[in-house]
């Protein structure tokens, strides 16, 4: 009997299933059970998840509620989810005016629309992609949000809350804080005492500092230095400590890439006539946050994460919704629905963010390799 006809008539595939079953076990050998102290800690992890989800999928899923308008619908003993759901629009955009929610998708389409050129692998004229994304983009978003011109009524930033606030605070800290920090790590490194001595100095007060206390400072402090009559919003205090604090940060990673490329590059390149600006742009620089890419992407991580800290002087983000949502007496004791949920859209977002950051670094990595071959 040929080969061929066995595998035909075996149902699990006959030789390929045994390549298949080959490869399982090579692959478990190598990575789960190649010593003792492997083996060991593969059977820990297994009885851990054998008696932790278990449990966990009942509450979470098989005996959770998802109907229903009120606290008295989850009669089961999993989660109740009917909290969640009747309270998305909270956790999502805060008390943002719902006959205007149509003004947040499009902001929304807009970031979509002008991230899409700069995330893609293969687009040309990236640079004028980023400028539009860092310019228009935000200009674009703020009268869009917060209108007060002809046809778009105003909507002040007290009224804007849930997760629509982190990535606003974020994408402004981003785009204010990296462009600092290179300056101020180029700054660092300058041949000139006084700029080098403003640079290391702004470093390291921002850096010294926690990022609560310059929270408390921009919400409590600095209205107290305004002259009489001069306001400026809460948020974008928030936002402008934000940016100066995360560009300290930024600024001793990038200067880590600088450190780490040749100074044979820079030699090099001052030798065929470009000046010390050109140099940085198109030698130092694009070698320097290639070199760095995962420690800009850890940053951005924390900085979202760290965005939760602005319901300390009154603004409604992702987690502050979560709490003002369990603070109504209709939905008492329900810490740990609401809790969970928050940890789980954070962990979505920042998952997202980490998986984005290593699929550059792999493409950076990827055409280095090859130029460095050709």
């Amino acid at each position: 009997m040929s080969l061929t006809a066995t595998a035909q008539r075996d149902p699990l595939g006959g030789p390929a299933a045994a390549g298949v079953i080959a490869r399982v076990r090579t692959w478990l050998g190598r990575n789960l059970f190649s010593s003792p102290v492997n083996t060991l800690l593969t059977l820990l992890v297994i009885g851990f998840l054998w008696l932790t989800l278990p449990p966990l999928y009942q509450w979470a899923i098989g005996g959770a509620t998802l109907a229903g308008s009120s606290k008295a619908a989850c009669t089961g003993d999993g989660a109740c989810w009917t909290f969640i759901r009747l309270r998305l629009p909270l956790f999502l955009w805060g008390h943002y005016p719902v006959e205007e929610l149509w003004r947040v998708a499009l902001a929304l389409l807009a970031l979509v629309g002008f991230a899409v050129p700069v995330l893609r692998e293969r687009t040309r004229h990236r640079g004028r992609a980023v400028l539009l994304l860092l310019t228009v983009f935000p200009a674009l978003a703020g009268v869009l949000l917060v209108g007060g011109v002809p046809g778009l009524p105003y909507v002040d930033t007290s009224q804007w809350g849930g997760l629509m606030l982190d990535v606003i605070i974020s994408f402004v800290t981003v785009a204010g804080a990296l462009p600092l920090g290179i300056l101020l790590a180029l700054g660092r490194r300058s041949q000139l005492r006084v700029i080098r001595t403003l640079s290391i100095g702004f470093i390291e007060l921002w850096r010294g500092v926690p990022l609560l206390t310059v929270l408390f400072m921009s919400a409590v402090m600095v209205p107290l230095f305004l002259p009489g009559g001069v306001s400026v919003d809460r948020l974008i205090r928030a936002m402008v400590a934000f940016t100066l604090f995360n560009a300290a940060y930024m600024a001793e990673t990038v200067r880590g890439g600088l450190q780490g490329v040749p100074e044979g590059q820079e030699e090099a390149a001052y030798s065929l006539g470009l000046s010390w600006w050109q140099v940085q742009t198109f030698v130092t620089l694009p070698q320097a946050l290639r070199n760095v890419v995962p420690g800009i992407v850890n940053n951005i991580v924390d900085l979202f994460k760290d965005t939760s800290l602005v319901t300390i002087i009154g603004l409604v983000d992702l987690l502050g919704a979560a709490n003002q949502a369990l603070k109504d007496p209709a939905w008492l004791g329900l810490a740990k629905e609401g809790y969970v949920f928050t940890a789980v859209l954070f962990f979505a977002c920042c998952f997202a963010m980490s998986s984005y950051g290593r699929s550059v670094e792999r493409r950076l990595n990827r055409h280095h390799a090859k130029a460095s071959a050709e």
